[in-house]
């Protein structure tokens, strides 16, 4: 299992992506999920991955040797907007389902899902998620976060905070604390953490940086959370010790 997270902002972009690829207890590996396509000046599309590895894995490698090939449908470099970036990756995602998907299902789920994010001239940033079906649902301004993976135990903090106008770099905060509760909760997520903060018309990855867990930046975001966190709930009123007149009616036990 792993985690990816993309945010469209009005300044650009957060995408954020795991290390932790395994196959049981005992099998445990680091493996990059995030795959970029830059052109600087012209392009930038990150690809994040989660799924079977295998399966994923053969999709970026497909997607890399399709570069400068020219053609429109399957070149990252050819297409014109994002949505035909989209596209792309899904139609590679289904050639390579429906050639191995009869040799893997015995021994497991052979699907993979993908987010694709970026901007090519002349047209906004998007995020789009690919289902493992090969089709895909896009980002907006009312619905901001795509996630895949284990997504559940860091989506409430993003829910909680995050708004269309937030900053890239405070959308970056709430990415790395959104994997810390992650990685806190289940084991199948693990960093390295890469994150990229893409700011709108930049057309380059000059923000992306990779996170360990013992990053001392990293390391100090959470501690300070987590010190903050303890310091609000002291400050909150404490819940009443005895109904009130219209309250809860106590429950008493029979006999």
């Amino acid at each position: 299992m792993t985690y990816c997270l993309g945010i469209l902002l009005k300044e650009g972009l957060v995408m954020a992506s795991d290390s932790r690829s395994n196959a049981g207890v005992d099998d445990i590996t680091t493996v990059r999920k995030m795959a970029i396509f830059e052109k600087p000046g012209d392009r930038v599309i990150v690809v994040c991955s989660a799924g079977n590895l295998a399966t994923t894995q053969a999709v970026v490698t497909m997607l890399r040797q399709d570069l400068n090939n020219g053609e429109p449908n399957r070149d990252l470099f050819a297409v014109k907007t994002m949505f035909h970036a989209a596209q792309a990756v899904g139609d590679k995602l289904r050639e390579t389902l429906a050639r191995e998907s009869e040799f893997v299902r015995p021994y497991g789920d052979p699907g993979g899902s993908f987010l694709v994010g970026g901007q090519i001239a002349g047209e906004f940033q998007r995020v789009f998620q690919i289902y493992p079906a090969g089709n895909f649902v896009e980002a907006s301004p009312r619905s901001q976060i795509l996630q895949i993976g284990e997504a559940k135990y860091g989506k409430p903090v993003l829910d909680r905070a995050l708004n269309n106008d937030v900053s890239l770099d405070e959308a970056a905060k709430l990415a790395l604390l959104s994997y810390d509760a992650t990685i806190r909760s289940n084991l199948s997520v693990e960093g390295p953490i890469d994150l990229l903060r893409y700011a709108r018309d930049s057309l380059s990855v000059s923000n992306l940086q990779k996170f360990s867990r013992d990053d001392p930046y990293w390391t100090d975001l959470r501690g300070k959370y987590g010190e903050g966190l303890l310091s609000l709930v002291r400050g909150l009123p404490t819940p009443p010790r005895h109904a009130e007149k219209g309250g809860a009616t106590p429950i008493r036990g029979a006999g």
